[in-house]
């Protein structure tokens, strides 16, 4: 009952949603897993731009297949320690059920089929998109030196980084609800409560005209 009221029930101001879409608009794209959800940005010059810390950390960033910017929150534990199934070990699952640090997943992908199942694309005003983009960058956490600080040897291969972020991760606050809530700075409307990726991808289409974002 309780996931069935935190899908249905809105939350979000639609703070960008009166105003009209322009030849201006920005296409995001959001990707489920299992149990995670992440944000894809496009890899234009902007984005890259932002971004420019991922390259003395290694990652290619310049490379011209590089369609798509993937960026997630998550558990420390649970998201640095299991990047397979098999992986999965018994006190990062503790972690995720009692709280845990949080940290910022980066990865660099070429293109995405738009049209799976598991993929949802919003096309957002370029208000709605520098407040997405804003507030993601927001949730790193950064050195005196004003740069994001980054997990030495937490990647999982040579096109990924993990990074030290904003906030406490707990079974009420995880990585799908902050999606939401990214969202929410945009001007979209979620469900209240939406802890796995499926749950906000249905309320993303339960709430589709509460807020800026075309489907």
């Amino acid at each position: 009952m309780c996931l069935v009221l935190g899908t249905a029930i809105p939350r979000g101001d639609a703070q960008n949603a009166d105003q009209p879409s322009t030849l201006n608009d920005r296409r995001i794209l959001l990707l489920a897993g299992p149990i995670h959800s992440d944000i894809a940005f496009p890899a234009d010059a902007e984005m890259r731009g932002e971004l420019d810390f991922l390259a003395s950390a290694g990652l290619p960033l310049d490379r011209p297949d590089v369609g798509w910017i993937l960026i997630g929150w998550g558990g420390r534990s649970f998201y640095t320690e299991t990047p397979t199934w098999g992986d999965l070990r018994p006190l990062p699952v503790i972690r995720t059920l009692v709280g845990d640090e949080s940290t910022l997943h980066v990865s660099l992908a070429g293109e995405i089929d738009s049209s799976h199942p598991d993929v949802k694309s919003l096309d957002l005003t370029q208000d709605a998109y520098e407040d997405l983009q804003a507030a993601v960058m927001g949730s790193f956490l950064r050195g005196a030196d004003g740069v994001p600080i980054e997990i030495p040897g937490a990647g999982y291969g040579p096109f990924d980084r993990f990074y030290e972020a904003n906030g406490s991760f707990h079974i009420l606050n995880n990585c799908n609800g902050w999606t939401a809530s990214m969202l929410r700075q945009a001007g979209v409307t979620t469900g209240f409560w939406t802890p796995l990726p499926q749950l906000l991808f249905l309320s993303l289409d339960l709430h589709r005209n509460d807020g800026p974002a075309k489907f």
